[in-house]
Formats: structure tokens, C-alpha cells, sequence
């Protein structure tokens, strides 16, 4: 009966070994569900954050691109007053150059005519600027 005893006492070992190694698996099982599902939920967690800087960084460029257009445009707009602005003042200036130009030749005729009339007038001048009431004595 030893052997029947050592048979039983074999399966019932068999047995226990069996339930362990099926406890086990099963425990296996469970804890990589459950690395499975760490894993999951830390890669929706880094996808949503990049989700996150993507946009902040898109509204920022965006921002930027708004920003520059507007600085652009001022500068633009600068531009144009400044040069229609310069040619107002090319213009002025022409005009004011034309004046100042009469105003010293009349000026200028009346120093002469001052000279003339009262004898302090070079001959070469006289001739130069009265030639008719000028007459020669040769």
C-alpha cells in the first residue's frame, strides 16, 4: 500500500503544483494587464499633452503672424507718409529756391541801381548792367 500512499501523496503534489502554477499565471496575467493598462493611459496622457503644446504652439505662431502682418503694414504706411511727405518738401523746396533766387536778384539790381545813381558803380559794371545810359568818351 506504500506505493498506493506515495501515488496519492505524488498526485496530491501534482495537484498543488498545478493550482500554484495556475495561481501564478493567473497573477502573471493580471499584472500585465494592468502594465498594459498603465502603459495605455501614459501614452494618452503624453499624446494629449502633445495635443496640447501643439495647439499653444499654432496660436502662438499665429500670434506672430498677426502681429508681424500689422507691423508690416504700420511700416508700410510709414513709408508712404514719409515719402509723400519728401516729395511735399522736394516740391516746397523748389518752390522756396525759386523764391529765394528773385528775391537775391532783386536784390542784387537794387545794389546796382544804388551804385549807378550814386556814382560808386564800376564802368564795367555800369556797362554791364545799364548799357544805355552809359555813353562813352572817346
Amino acid at each position: 500500500m506504500a506505493s498506493h500512499e506515495q501515488s496519492y501523496k505524488a498526485g496530491r503534489a501534482e495537484g498543488r503544483a498545478h493550482e500554484k502554477g495556475e495561481q501564478m499565471k493567473e497573477s502573471m496575467k493580471e499584472k500585465a494587464e494592468a502594465a498594459k493598462q498603465k502603459t495605455m493611459e501614459t501614452a494618452e496622457a503624453a499624446k494629449q499633452k502633445t495635443m496640447e503644446t501643439t495647439e499653444a504652439a499654432k496660436q502662438k505662431t499665429r500670434g506672430a503672424a498677426e502681429t508681424t502682418n500689422d507691423k508690416t503694414k504700420q511700416t508700410a504706411g510709414a513709408a508712404r507718409g514719409k515719402a509723400e511727405e519728401t516729395k511735399e518738401t522736394e516740391t516746397s523746396g523748389g518752390i522756396l529756391q525759386q523764391a529765394g533766387e528773385k528775391v537775391r536778384n532783386a536784390a542784387q539790381g537794387a545794389t546796382d541801381a544804388v551804385k549807378h545813381t550814386f556814382g560808386m558803380a564800376d564802368a564795367d559794371e555800369d556797362e554791364h548792367n545799364y548799357p544805355a545810359t552809359i555813353t562813352r568818351k572817346d
